[in-house]
């Protein structure tokens, strides 16, 4: 099975992506996916940490973002990407104005496996928003590991 590289996209690469990043990690290779997952933000300052209730929800599922410093999306992190998940509508808008190249590469997180919501941001939120925002994230990613599974 080729090697499927998958970048997923927010505004600050502090919550989001990378909770959809590490728990895509685990699900993928559960699913006996061979695949390398990276995280990215749209507005991110490079080398922030991840978000304490980000770091805090996902060592609840055995999954750890303290080694996590945030990126800006950039040509070499999309580079050989096969598909590029964004949390919103407008991420995907944003990268697709400053890449139009990954054109058929570039989803909503959502809109990839059927669906149309966008991922609200649970920055500044309590750890049950982030529960909430990472048990949504986990649903969809458990659908997109399928499909990928279904493709390659």
């Amino acid at each position: 099975m080729p090697l499927l590289k998958v970048v997923f996209v927010c505004t600050g690469n502090t919550c989001r992506s990378p909770m959809a990043a590490a728990m895509a990690a685990q699900i993928f290779a559960e699913a006996g996916l061979a695949a390398e997952v990276f995280s990215a933000g749209v507005s991110a300052i490079h080398g922030q940490p991840a978000s304490r209730n980000a770091v805090k929800v996902m060592a609840e599922g055995g999954l750890c973002l303290l080694s996590h410093r945030a990126a800006a999306i950039s040509g070499h992190i999309l580079e050989d990407a096969v598909l590029v998940l964004t949390m919103t509508g407008s991420h995907r808008a944003v990268l697709l104005s400053d890449y139009p190249i990954m054109e058929g590469k570039v989803f909503t997180l959502a809109e990839y496996v059927g669906d149309d919501i966008n991922i609200a941001d649970p920055f500044g939120g309590n750890a049950n928003e982030y529960r909430e925002c990472a048990s949504q994230i986990r649903a969809l990613l458990e659908l997109v590991a399928k499909k990928l599974y279904n493709a390659v």
